[in-house]
């Protein structure tokens, strides 16, 4: 493999998303559930609910600073290494990423800070509508991000230029391309159960340590109830998305299923060693007939192979295909643990079990190890193009780039983001480790401290009306006596 600006320029972007898109795939979620828990305090008034926000908040407020921190990288990047790509998409991608910052960024930003500052100094109404603000704004960010990346697998709503620019002939088209609304779904779906799954194991890690028990069981309940509707809703979007990929970008299908020859009936490649240069696979596992099945929804399904496809018009095939099969690995496991979790719940025996817990403790990461296999599937999976069919990677790349330029920010980038992303790692897990009755005391002694300034006025004529040598002293409220001095 011959290393060059190119590829070592997807290397470094492929280093900065995967380490940010980390962020989103638990702060979208993770704010949905702060909202809800701000919403059942206004509605229930029990406290619980209001100690979890308050613990969340934080955990939020940190992975959001991450986020933006990393997320601010990526746009010096497409000038600095993809700037043909840039000049090229100016007018699609550059209106699409502005309304993503106006309306969502900003959105999150100003309500955030009612959120996290607001809780003693605006009514309670409206603090529970700053989290949804923020809830929201978090949405509608994947929107016009994920938008922008529909467009580029699967363009339409444009025209060339002469210049090799493209316009914009119908921004309704820009947006809502063919692929959108599957891959919208799949992916905010696939965030909701990433923090789902963090969720659930914080609350299973404290109900195995025997702390924080009316907070765990509230995590457990709400955690599993969630997961066991939209684990199964996420399948089936990511079922209707591979449907759209069979139909727009069949490459990038034959990849993920690795799959060389033309033909119906084609098996389920469970497992495989693709090799690229014999155009076969190695040591196969497979099912009959079952590829097409669900690829096609049809037995008799023709599915096209790879060798329709020239040589340079073809993904990484094994990066694509193993990719893929983790994530649906990951799929399958988490909907096996989340079935068994109700299971036990249902019998009363879930808090009894050590072993689910423990579990589901350290279930914990893998909704984002889908995440970035899913994400790997979708990019790596659309090479060798930025847009898919028009413009090439090759084409895309800053053309004054030279190997030990690209070299030399990308060990930067790599050395910030250990130590950014290390920092921030070990504070979320300090604040886990303090747990939720740590924000109960803060606001215990927030109480406290209001009812002493409001009792300081008492105090005061206590202070006047105390006898010097320690006994009380009778004053009515219109006639305060001074103490008597010898």
């Amino acid at each position: 493999m011959d290393v060059d600006s190119v590829l070592l320029s997807r290397f470094q972007f492929a280093w900065v998303v995967a380490f940010h898109i980390l962020l989103p795939a638990f702060t979208v979620g993770l704010s949905c559930f702060i909202a809800t828990l701000e919403f059942n305090w206004w509605i229930t008034k029990r406290d619980v609910y209001r100690r979890l926000s308050a613990f969340w908040l934080k955990i939020f407020a940190v992975s959001f600073g991450m986020g933006v921190v990393s997320g601010i990288v990526m746009p010096f990047q497409f000038g600095t290494n993809w700037s043909r790509f840039s000049d090229a998409t100016a007018n699609v991608v550059g209106p699409l990423m502005g309304y993503e910052v106006l309306t969502a960024f900003f959105l999150e930003s100003a309500f955030l800070g009612v959120l996290l500052f607001g809780r003693k100094l605006v009514p309670q109404w409206a603090h529970v509508m700053s989290a949804i603000f923020v809830a929201a704004g978090t949405v509608i960010s994947s929107f016009w991000i994920l938008a922008v990346n529909s467009w580029m697998q699967t363009p339409q709503g444009h025209r060339m230029l002469p210049d090799g620019r493209f316009e914009v002939v119908s921004f309704f088209d820009v947006i809502f391309t063919p692929s959108f609304p599957y891959r919208l779904g799949h992916t905010v779906s696939a965030f909701l159960v990433t923090t789902g799954f963090v969720i659930l194991g914080v609350g299973a890690m404290y109900l195995r340590q025997k702390r924080a028990v009316e907070e765990s069981r509230v995590m457990l309940k709400m955690s599993l109830i969630f997961l066991i509707i939209m684990v199964p809703i996420q399948m089936v979007i990511g079922d209707s998305h591979g449907l759209n990929t069979l139909k727009y970008q069949p490459a990038k299908l034959a990849a993920m299923e690795g799959l060389w020859e033309t033909g119906s009936r084609v098996p389920a490649n469970l497992f495989s060693v693709p090799d690229e240069k014999e155009e076969r696979n190695r040591f196969e596992i497979s099912i009959p007939v079952l590829g097409s099945l669900y690829l096609t929804h049809d037995p008799n399904g023709v599915v096209r192979g790879l060798k329709d496809f020239p040589r340079e018009d073809r993904p990484p095939v094994a990066v694509v295909f193993f990719a893929f099969h983790i994530m649906v690995g990951i799929a399958l496991l988490m909907f096996a643990l989340v079935l068994s979790g109700i299971v036990l719940f249902a019998r009363g025996k879930l808090e009894q079990s050590t072993r689910w817990l423990r579990c589901a403790t350290f279930a914990m990461p893998l909704g984002f190890i889908a995440v970035i296999a899913g994400w790997t599937t979708t990019e790596a999976g659309r090479q060798p193009w930025t847009v898919y069919g028009i413009l090439r990677t090759r084409d895309s790349v800053t053309p004054s780039l030279t190997t030990a330029d690209v070299g030399l920010s990308w060990a930067l980038y790599m050395l910030a983001y250990l130590v950014i992303f290390g920092a921030g790692f070990v504070l979320l897990r300090r604040l886990v480790r303090i747990g939720p009755t740590d924000a109960s005391r803060d606001h215990e002694n927030e109480s406290l401290d209001t009812k002493t300034r409001a009792a300081r006025p008492l105090s005061a004529v206590s202070a006047v009306t105390a006898g010097g040598d320690g006994g009380a002293r009778t004053a009515n409220r219109d006639d305060v006596v001074p103490p008597h001095r010898p």
